[in-house]
């Protein structure tokens, strides 16, 4: 067992903290909104402390999962920064959602602290977190990464060591990518079936066996049948990401099209009032 950390309690990182307390880690838990931390700790065995900086005092590994690039610095540099905290060898874990070019910056800051440095989005959403059934993609050093893995796996089924720093961000980059794609697919698809008159679900349970086949299609085309978007991954968030995904492309020199068009349709929905809406929305854009 290890003592860990963990900072940013949302709909992920609450149940993936709660993961690591049943699992028998010493868990320490930080959240900007104090009452949310409360409430972790009166679901599951563990504490809370005041800033990131007393959160890590003493933990071997220090997880983060919080919203973007300026949060995961706001929780990680300066006087009360988890950075400030951590002993020596400890590993930081950051499972946000961010750029590539942070996690090099983390890991070139905190090697020059004696610390060491994963990056690590992970894929699977809520129910994910929920089930600890996710999808970790990692960036970093080998060795740092063998360390961690027995911890992660308290909440994950699949973990995979990318390469070095910044790789496992490029991965869920690539993740993300291919969600945008195979939800616009899908909402097409319900939409023309639809309009001629089909039953969704009729189809979907055949052609969900072949080619066409993706956990979109298996997971979403009823509630998308139905017109129902409260399940998932929010649209300001997907956008969020997307925009990581664009801003690299650009910098690397990969064309990406079709991830382009797609934000722009996400755009949109965010304009119908949506951006609360999950992914698979971009129906309600071609139901207008």
């Amino acid at each position: 067992m290890v003592a860990a950390s963990f900072i940013g309690l949302g709909v992920m990182g609450f149940p993936m903290a709660g993961h690591l307390a049943a699992k028998g880690h010493e868990v320490t838990v930080y959240n900007r909104n104090s009452a949310q931390a409360q409430a972790w700790t009166e679901a599951h065995r563990g504490r809370a402390a005041p800033t990131p900086r007393e959160a890590a005092a003493g933990a071997d590994i220090v997880f983060l999962c919080v919203g973007n690039d300026d949060d995961v610095r706001s929780v990680v540099y300066g006087d009360d920064g988890a950075m400030a905290g951590m002993k020596q060898r400890a590993i930081l874990v950051d499972h946000t959602t961010a750029s590539a070019e942070l996690a090099r910056e983390l890991d070139e800051a905190l090697k020059a602290r004696g610390l060491r440095f994963l990056d690590a989005p992970v894929s699977g959403g809520q129910a994910g977190a929920e089930n600890g059934v996710l999808t970790v993609m990692v960036g970093g050093e080998a060795d740092t990464f063998e360390t961690a893995r027995p911890t992660i796996e308290a909440y994950s089924r699949m973990i995979g060591l990318m390469g070095p720093a910044g790789s496992g961000q490029l991965a869920k980059m690539m993740n993300q990518i291919c969600i945008a794609g195979l939800v616009e697919g899908l909402s097409e698809a319900i939409h023309f079936g639809q309009k001629a008159g089909l039953d969704i679900r009729k189809v979907v349970d055949v052609i969900s066996k072949g080619a066409a086949g993706s956990w979109q299609m298996e997971n979403r085309h009823e509630t998308m049948d139905e017109g129902r978007y409260d399940f998932g991954f929010a649209v300001e968030w997907m956008r969020k990401d997307l925009g990581i995904c664009l801003s690299e492309a650009r910098r690397n020199g990969a064309s990406l099209p079709g991830t382009a068009l797609v934000d722009q349709f996400y755009a949109e929905i965010e304009a119908m009032g949506g951006k609360r809406w999950d992914t698979s929305s971009l129906l309600a854009r071609l139901n207008r």
